[in-house]
């Protein structure tokens, strides 16, 4: 099951941003006291959609799905492999092989010490390394 896709999207999209991968999965998370989780998740989700538009998400939604949606216990599961999705369509609109599991992500996160965020953000530099980690905002030519 794939993201749902809009109806066009153009030739181009914008260029996120490159991160480190254990800062983002235990550094930042520990000085910040969980807060940069936040920050990030929604980051991820708004490069997303800022490099493809047929890539459909709420970025704002996605947070309160893993923050207050834990309420009902479903939501934050649901949200983060649905992540995993748009990570994978990112690496797609940039002409890469779809390598991330959304599936992995989320056992790794429930099972794993949280590190699915720590996979996804692995994989998410893969996308930004195939355009040579321009500045965020830039201008990319993605896959149509």
């Amino acid at each position: 099951m794939t993201q749902p896709l809009e109806e066009s999207a153009g030739d181009t999209g914008s260029a996120g941003k490159h991160r480190n991968p254990f800062a983002v999965w235990l550094g930042l998370p520990i000085i910040t006291l969980g807060i940069y989780h936040l920050f990030w998740y929604y980051k991820v989700n708004n490069e997303a959609r800022n490099l493809d538009r047929r890539i459909a998400v709420n970025p704002a939604m996605a947070v309160v799905a893993i923050t207050f949606g834990a309420f009902i216990i479903v939501p934050p599961f649901v949200s983060f492999y649905h992540t995993g999705k748009r990570i994978a369509a990112m690496q797609r609109a940039a002409g890469l092989p779809e390598t991330c599991s959304a599936v992995i992500g989320l056992i790794l996160q429930v099972f794993v010490f949280g590190s699915g965020t720590l996979f996804y953000q692995f994989e998410l530099n893969k996308v930004w390394d195939r355009f040579g980690n321009p500045a965020p905002g830039t201008p990319v030519q993605i896959v149509a």
